[in-house]
């Protein structure tokens, strides 16, 4: 009798618009159902990485009730251009065009971001008007310089500029001056961003709801595709995001 194989049907999410924005390739992920209120998170990428690596948050996101926006940093997949100065520019630009789409000018807006991203959704929470910051094992500014300086990195950067950009923003100064709660997440055995750093940037994160949660073992990737952890930060954002019954 031949054996028959029964195939597996599995359905992927896509998101619900592809698109450029201020030379910015991004993919933008809105819930099916959307609650009374609209809120929206802004997910940032780390060095050499892109958009695409994190669409698995986006469709968690997106299936509770949250908008989300990936975008390609520049230097990075299809955007125009070197990453330089504009950088934090760019990430509020993009938290402005998901409150586009979201249909609300004033939609709470999270940042969640990873290595460099976590780096850049500190530094620019303010301009983009934030609510929220996850930073997943962020890279301070002394380690992206170094690795600048040693061309460590594949991503197009003008070194010049974003040199700059790197020593007018300090991630520590950043995190003192946050208004917006911070959740940082880090691993404990990571070979690239030592914990000792978000030990430090904890002390000086006092928003209210602000916390670090060191994890033991792992390496610099380990956190971000985590099921469990990111359960963590979507309970994190649905909190400080005005979400959840509890939150406040």
């Amino acid at each position: 009798m031949p054996c028959v194989r029964r195939m597996r049907t599995v359905t992927v999410t896509l998101p619900s618009e592809t698109g450029r924005h201020y030379g910015l390739a991004y993919t933008l992920w809105l819930p099916d159902r959307r609650p009374a209120r609209g809120a929206g998170v802004v997910i940032l990428h780390g060095a050499d990485s892109s958009k695409e690596s994190h669409h698995d948050y986006a469709r968690l996101l997106s299936a509770s009730g949250i908008g989300a926006l990936c975008f390609d940093q520049r230097g990075h997949g299809d955007s125009d251009g070197a990453l330089d100065d504009r950088a934090a520019h760019d990430v509020t630009v993009m938290a402005d065009l998901l409150r586009d789409r979201l249909g609300e000018p004033a939609a709470p807006i999270g940042l969640r971001g990873s290595s460099m991203g976590g780096y850049m959704a500190i530094v620019a929470a303010d301009s983009a008007r934030a609510q929220a910051v996850v930073a997943i094992c962020p890279a301070p500014a002394e380690l992206l310089r170094a690795g600048l300086e040693r061309r460590a990195f594949a991503f197009r950067a003008d070194a010049a500029r974003l040199g700059r950009f790197l020593d007018a923003h300090d991630l520590t100064g950043a995190a003192s001056r946050l208004t917006a709660p911070l959740l940082l997440l880090h691993a404990e055995g990571d070979e690239r961003v030592p914990v000792a750093h978000s030990r430090e940037l904890a002390e000086f994160a006092t928003a209210p709801g602000s916390r670090l949660i060191a994890l033991p073992g792992g390496h610099h990737r380990s956190i971000q595709h985590d099921r469990e952890l990111q359960a963590v930060s979507l309970r994190f954002l649905q909190r400080a995001l005005g979400l959840r019954a509890d939150a406040g």
